[in-house]
């Protein structure tokens, strides 16, 4: 059985950090019905704007938040999170389009609960999956792209056995875990370090679930690691 273990260089960097995991197994994520994700899409980026009140971006509460978490270990320049970079376009009025189900079910609750959400194919792992700090020489083929990008050394990133598979914590995923039309065992996760927003973390990993359950079929479990719960079976 493969786990889930966040390592202590991660927790001597973040020590009151929140990861939640969702994991899916059996599901059916091809696409039959477009306009379903679409609309769910549509109706998180008017939510979203809730978040946004400060007409300077990067002064809202959500934003500020992560860039300042990004500033404690190294990234690639320009870097962000993923929660930004979803709601910087929700900002600039730009629509968010489909990509298949499991990615609009988390990139809606990502919007809705402006929190970063990701997910992976757990059947593409090799070995378990850990969020570390990077050696550095990890293999990383970003999504459009098919040249080699390793981390910096002391990057907090996903990894398997393999190599990384998400950078810069949430900023960029690899192609090779992606979630696909195919993907019928998922690991989704949403990640917190604003501990005054526990309530809206535990209701997104909820509501999360509940879609994908919903939507897609299989058996959807969500667990919660913190510096005293380090490790999951997935």
């Amino acid at each position: 059985m493969k786990k889930f273990i966040v390592e202590d260089d991660f927790w001597q960097v973040f020590p009151n950090a929140k990861i939640g995991v969702v994991i899916c197994h059996g599901i059916d994520n091809s696409i039959k019905d477009e306009g379903r994700y679409k609309g769910l899409i549509e109706e998180a980026q008017k939510e979203a704007l809730k978040y946004l009140p400060d007409a300077e971006f990067s002064q809202n509460p959500v934003i500020k938040v992560w860039r300042e978490a990004f500033q404690k270990f190294k990234t690639k320049k320009g870097a962000r999170s993923s929660i930004e970079a979803l709601l910087k376009r929700v900002y600039k009025g730009n629509t968010i389009g489909t990509i298949n189900p499991l990615v609009d079910i988390y990139n809606s609750i990502s919007l809705r609960y402006a929190l970063p959400c990701g997910g992976e194919d757990i059947d593409k792992f090799v070995g378990n999956l850990r969020l570390t700090k990077a050696l550095g020489n990890e293999e990383f083929i970003p999504l459009g792209s098919e040249e080699n990008s390793p981390p910096y050394e002391g990057e907090i990133v996903y990894k398997d056995d393999l190599g990384a598979i998400c950078r810069c914590w949430n900023w960029r995923e690899a192609v090779r875990t992606m979630l696909t039309e195919d993907t019928t065992n998922a690991f989704l996760c949403i990640e917190l370090v604003d501990e005054t927003r526990e309530v809206e973390f535990e209701n997104a990993l909820k509501d999360l679930a509940k879609l994908v359950e919903e939507n897609l079929g299989g058996t959807s479990k969500i667990s919660v690691l913190n510096i005293d719960n380090k490790e999951i079976e997935i």
